[in-house]
């Protein structure tokens, strides 16, 4: 369990909220909670903050501040950062997991649909949350990222198992490369989509060119994972 970091003005606890947020207070601040929604604001908040500065960055008060809120009205909602991080895993990436999942539960794609499904996916989960390629390479992939164990220890490996069990049987059945490690394909994907999801295309504007669309993305991501770069 991670150790919340609070400052002093998260001390009171009242009994009921204190008052609600109040949506359009700062430029850039998530609107879709979604009027009047008080505590779909703030997990919309959280997860802004989330990945513009780090989870042990971010104590509740800093997400009061942002929302505009008395720290007592996010108390009121959650008691601890680890409670609110299992209320987002809950209500928000299960949802998102299984959406992607979906890419390969038909029994009967084949292997190119599927990929190409599961990479569009990711670009459309992005596009549709701003925050979740930069979180998701912050605190998932990285190597000690918070939501990487809290995610592990409420999902298990059951359906990663599954998938990789998948890839391998079209392995076998000739349909992917023999040579190709089943659990690094994923690691592939994500590498190939949300990465450049979550960076600045500095390069783009240094040399004068356009950044990738996201369609763009997915297409490249699946053409470079089935056919590499030759001809």
């Amino acid at each position: 369990m991670t150790k919340d970091v609070t400052d002093p003005s998260e001390q009171s606890v009242p009994a009921v909220p204190a008052e609600p947020p109040k949506p359009g207070r700062r430029p850039g601040r998530p609107t879709g909670a979604q009027h009047g929604e008080p505590r779909a604001l703030l997990l919309d908040i959280a997860l802004v903050l989330f990945a513009r500065q780090g989870i042990m960055e971010t104590t509740l008060g800093a997400i009061a501040r942002e929302a505009g809120v008395t720290p007592a009205m996010v108390h009121y909602y959650f008691k601890t950062r680890d409670q609110l991080l299992d209320v987002l895993i809950d209500e928000r990436f299960v949802p998102l997991r299984a959406e992607l999942g979906r890419a390969f539960a038909d029994s009967d794609a084949e292997p190119a649909e599927a990929l190409r499904s599961f990479a569009e996916g990711l670009v459309a989960v992005a596009e549709r949350h701003p925050w979740f390629a930069t979180l998701w390479v912050r605190e998932v992939i990285s190597e000690g990222g918070l939501l990487r164990q809290r995610i592990a220890e409420r999902f298990g490996d059951a359906n990663k198992k599954a998938s990789i069990a998948r890839i391998a049987q079209w392995q076998k059945e000739g349909k992917l490369n023999p040579h190709l490690e089943p659990s690094l394909l994923f690691v592939s994907l994500f590498g190939l989509t949300v990465l450049p999801l979550a960076v600045t295309y500095t390069w783009a504007e240094e040399s004068g060119g356009c950044a990738p669309r996201r369609d763009q993305i997915a297409r490249h991501a699946v053409a470079l994972l089935m056919h590499g770069v030759g001809p």
